[in-house]
């Protein structure tokens, strides 16, 4: 594998030599300030682990890192990938900015995602390491300090619910990172049943529901058909907040959503679940 990188580093960089000038205004609008250097206020890509490697730095949101020579962001900097298009190629980055940045899967801020908050740096996680394709400088400051990264580490046990459904992956989440190691339909010798079932389950077992989104709350839906329930892992100052879930806008698969509201609405959230 290493060897097709380095192969097509050298292709790469042989591509945009051959490109004639005039073909220069197809390329993407580079900031002054992209010099292949990480600098105070810029959000950094590395082409290997733990910082290491050639260096594509950026000063605000891409929406497609672009996959192809000379049109693509590549990696500016030297060493090991210099050239290469960061698009599905990096493995950790920097924030040396003052803003939380996402890393997402998909061009135009779509599919799984992870959060780097300001002076952060770290290896992008499993699912998103070298299927790194878009990333977002988001608005708004965090209103707590414990905001946590995203990452599809699901260990697909049902716990008693349906297989790779929201209400599964949501029990994952007590389970893993509540603190209720044992937690499953039948927890506290109730029902929990479907996704909008689960705000009267928590009243009759006596967790706390309310209508605070709080990061480690379970946020339940219960005007979508038969409910959706998700886990907040991001709060911000204006009251919005940022899910992880299954089975939404991805079937049977992991996804996230940003700024999300506690409303009526049939893609927000009517309750919040405090284990």
């Amino acid at each position: 594998m290493k060897n097709i990188r380095t192969t097509l580093a050298v292709a790469g960089t042989a591509l945009a030599m051959a490109v004639p000038l005039i073909g220069a205004t197809s390329a993407p609008a580079f900031a002054a300030s992209r010099d292949g250097a990480c600098d105070d206020g810029e959000f950094c890509y590395y082409y290997n682990s733990n910082e290491a490697g050639s260096v594509s730095d950026f000063t605000g949101s891409i929406s497609d890192l672009g996959a192809t020579q000379p049109t693509c962001y590549e990696f500016k900097g030297g060493g090991n990938g210099q050239g290469v298009c960061v698009k599905n190629n990096a493995a950790s980055v920097w924030n040396r900015t003052g803003q939380t940045v996402r890393v997402y899967y998909n061009s135009g801020f779509g599919g799984a995602s992870q959060d780097f908050a300001p002076g952060e740096k770290g290896n992008l996680n499993a699912t998103l390491k070298n299927n790194n394709a878009s990333h977002k400088f988001l608005s708004g400051g965090s209103s707590s300090s414990d905001n946590q990264s995203t990452t599809d580490d699901f260990d697909y046990r049902t716990r008693g619910f349906d297989a790779k459904n929201c209400t599964a992956f949501a029990a994952y989440r007590i389970a893993s990172r509540l603190g209720v190691s044992d937690f499953s339909n039948s927890w506290g010798g109730t029902t929990w049943g479907n996704a909008g079932d689960w705000a009267d389950a928590a009243r009759r077992v006596g967790v706390s529901v309310d209508t605070t989104p709080t990061v480690g709350a379970i946020a339940v839906n219960t005007v979508h058909k038969v409910g959706h329930v998700a886990y907040v892992n991001a709060v911000y100052s204006d009251g919005s907040f940022d899910v992880e879930e299954y089975n939404w806008d991805n079937d049977l698969a992991y996804g996230t959503r940003s700024h999300l509201h506690v409303s009526n609405a049939q893609r927000d959230f009517q309750w919040m679940l405090h284990f």
